[in-house]
């Protein structure tokens, strides 16, 4: 684990002894076997490993979607792993943003509402959440596109969406899962350009899993998963 004493502040995301076991028939399965993770504020980090390796698992347990079976999340200085339900939600509405390789977008709503939800389950007030939204789909290069629903995007609209959506409400960490993996290569290209540019403006740190080498090598760091550990 890193030590966190040239950071004040200390890490913003951190795994301790992280392990995870489902149980598949009469066998116990290890997918995490003992992870060690900081991530400090604004850094990017990229998980890469093949497929099976644990790297979907462990960011459903960073996200607080899932329980490890032994060991500690800790987000903003709290035992996050260890919270109530209704606690653990009220943080990762407040310090996560999330984006997936499926975009997740409701197609009932424009892009504008999709963005300023996470800030309307906040509670904050409907104009102010989406004059919020619109200035974050301005940037990732969609002003033209705000009162358009998921169907009338295309694949690469709608990552930005989803990407804008995770970062309207300023979190401490945005998890993304694959974010370009079914996109083309001038998409991917667009949409990892307005990752960083947004990591940059707002702060938030960036845990990208993918299978893109060339994507993770330009991160601040890349770790490796296999057989449930990180490698190096």
């Amino acid at each position: 684990m890193s030590d966190s004493s040239d950071n004040p502040a200390g890490p913003v995301l951190e795994a301790r002894d992280l392990k995870r076991t489902f149980r598949e028939g009469a066998l116990n399965v290890e997918v995490l076997r003992g992870i060690d993770l900081a991530i400090r504020p604004g850094e990017r980090v990229a998980i890469v490993g093949a497929s099976g390796a644990g790297k979907s698992s462990l960011l459903s347990l960073l996200a607080g979607l899932d329980q490890p079976t032994e060991g500690e999340v800790w987000l903003a200085g709290e035992r996050f792993s260890r919270l109530g339900e209704r606690r653990r939600g009220l943080l990762r509405n407040r310090h996560l943003g999330f984006v997936y390789q499926a975009h997740h977008l409701l197609p009932e709503f424009s892009a504008v509402v999709n963005v300023a939800m996470p800030l309307i389950i906040r509670r904050l007030p409907r104009a102010q959440a989406e004059a919020k939204a619109a200035e974050l789909l301005e940037r990732v290069g969609l002003s033209h596109r705000l009162a358009h629903r998921p169907g009338e995007l295309s694949g690469g609209e709608r990552q930005r969406v989803a990407i804008a959506r995770a970062l309207v409400s300023r979190p401490g960490v945005v998890l993304a899962d694959e974010p370009t993996g079914n996109l083309d290569t001038r998409s991917t290209e667009a949409i990892f350009q307005a990752m960083l540019e947004l990591n940059q403006e707002i702060g938030a740190a960036i845990v990208l899993v993918t299978h893109d080498l060339e994507l993770a090598a330009r991160m601040d760091r890349t770790l490796h998963i296999a057989d449930g550990l990180i490698t190096d």
